[in-house]
């Protein structure tokens, strides 16, 4: 099984061609002619990504199929069934990196930050089951640019966010938990730049 360092080394190279517009999915296709994933995978990673359609995670790291075992939902929030779709894939797979993907102009963020400063409310209990999610990490932001707009505001609290859901990744499950003191799985958050196509990955720590 590829470890953690070798996956995201991987992640990085990919996301490098991908940038450069060099990449190329043949070898992917031939994969589907030979049958290869038909009775089994071995994703490297693990990517839990916000659904932005803006945000297509096996070309921005120039993967094909079976490479990667992709958890999406709107603002990367981390909620029971991502936790037991992490916890499924490391288990059954043996996969060793799990990588939050957050992006630029995150559309859960900034209907948050719209909530929090009472631009707009969402009357949708599932919309506000999402916001509800972010909110945690958002607020201390608020707070901290003394409740200031504008990119450096969105740029922070998409960050935040980002981080929130490697944490509680990190501590919201006895099987994570498990496996990352037993060093069997790393946690690592990342941001996507929708403007740009590069991938920023945050330190571990």
């Amino acid at each position: 099984m590829v470890s953690a360092d070798t996956a995201l080394q991987r992640l990085r190279e990919g996301n490098d061609r991908f940038v450069q517009g060099k990449t190329g999915h043949v070898e992917a296709v031939e994969r589907i002619h030979r049958g290869e994933s038909v009775d089994s995978q071995s994703p490297f990673a693990i990517v839990l990504a916000c659904s932005d359609s803006r945000v297509p995670i096996e070309l921005i790291f120039d993967q094909g199929i079976g490479d990667l075992f992709v958890i999406r939902v709107a603002g990367n929030i981390v909620a029971p069934s991502q936790i037991g779709s992490v916890e499924f894939a490391a288990q059954q797979f043996g996969t060793k990196l799990v990588l939050v993907l957050g992006h630029t102009k995150c559309g859960a963020v900034i209907a948050t930050l719209n909530e929090l400063a009472k631009r707009e409310s969402h009357r949708s209990p599932n919309l506000r089951a999402i916001v509800d999610r972010v909110r945690p990490a958002v607020e201390p932001v608020i707070v901290h640019h003394e409740m200031s707009e504008g990119d450096e505001v969105l740029r922070d609290a998409v960050q935040a966010n980002i981080r929130a859901s490697v944490d509680r990744l990190s501590h919201g499950s006895r099987i994570l938990e498990k496996l990352i003191g037993d060093g069997e799985l790393v946690v690592v958050g990342a941001e996507y730049s929708i403007e740009t196509g590069a991938v920023e990955f945050f330190d571990r720590s």
